[in-house]
Order: structure tokens, then sequence, then C-alpha cells
């Protein structure tokens, strides 16, 4: 089990990967806005989990195990998005699915995965939601 820190990384690892090239420590860092100790840190101790392989001062590699884990978390991150869309939220949806998403387990995302599709594939419905919030707006609803 990954702790949101290191799930941050590897998405954020996973993220890199699929542009051509090779990832570095210093290119986490900028994507993140953290320092250069504090990802060499994560991408060792994602290493000894299995998920990455890396030699200090050499390029990162994503293990299959990273791979897998890292479009989950990707596809998970984009789905809460997805999901706050349809809902018509007006919340920063990055932000708000930032601070959700490593709290939710794969059976919610699943729920959550089916909810949006619902939406995609009935739009009238969405609107019929979008209507009611835009009905109850200004009421105290808690």
């Amino acid at each position: 089990m990954l702790t949101p820190s290191l799930e941050d990384y590897l998405e954020e690892i996973y993220r890199l990967s699929l542009d051509p090239g090779f990832i570095r420590i210093t290119d986490v860092a900028k994507r993140l806005d953290v320092s250069l100790p504090s990802v060499n840190k994560a991408v060792k101790i994602l290493s000894e989990k299995g998920y990455l392989n890396y030699l200090p001062y050499r390029n990162i590699n994503l293990t299959e195990k990273g791979k897998k884990t890292g479009q989950f978390l990707v596809y998970r991150n984009q789905m809460i998005q997805n999901f706050l869309q349809v809902i018509g939220s007006k919340a920063d949806k990055v932000a708000e699915a930032e601070a959700i998403e490593h709290y939710l387990s794969r059976e919610t995302i699943n729920a959550i995965t089916t909810v949006v599709k619902f939406f995609e594939e009935n739009p009238a419905i969405q609107e019929k939601l979008i209507e009611y919030q835009k009905e109850k707006e200004g009421e105290e609803l808690l």
C-alpha cells in the first residue's frame, strides 16, 4: 500500500513516462514543485517496493507493476474530475480530485465510473440534475 505522497510521485512519474525521452529526478521535482531530496527519497522507496528501476544519477524507469499502478492513479484522478463535472460541482475540479483521490477504494472508483458513464449516455437525465441544482441554488442543503 502506498501513502498518498508516494501515489502522487508515482502518478507524476507515470505521466512523464507517456512522453518520449528520459525521466529524471529533476523532471519530477519540477512537475510536483518539490525538492530534489524529496524526490530522491520517494524514488528510492518506490524502487524498493518494485514500482521503479532506478540507480542514483541515472534515469527513472517504471516496472510493469509501476506502469499498471501509475495508469490506475491517472485514471482515478481523471474519473474523479469527470464525476465532479457531470454532477455540476463548481469546485476547482483538479484541486478537489487531488484532495479526495487517495481515500477512495477501487470499488468506489468503479461506482463513480458507472455514474459518469450513465450521465454520458443519458444527457437528458444529467440536465435534469443540473436544473434541480439551479432550483436549489442558494438553499441551505446541510
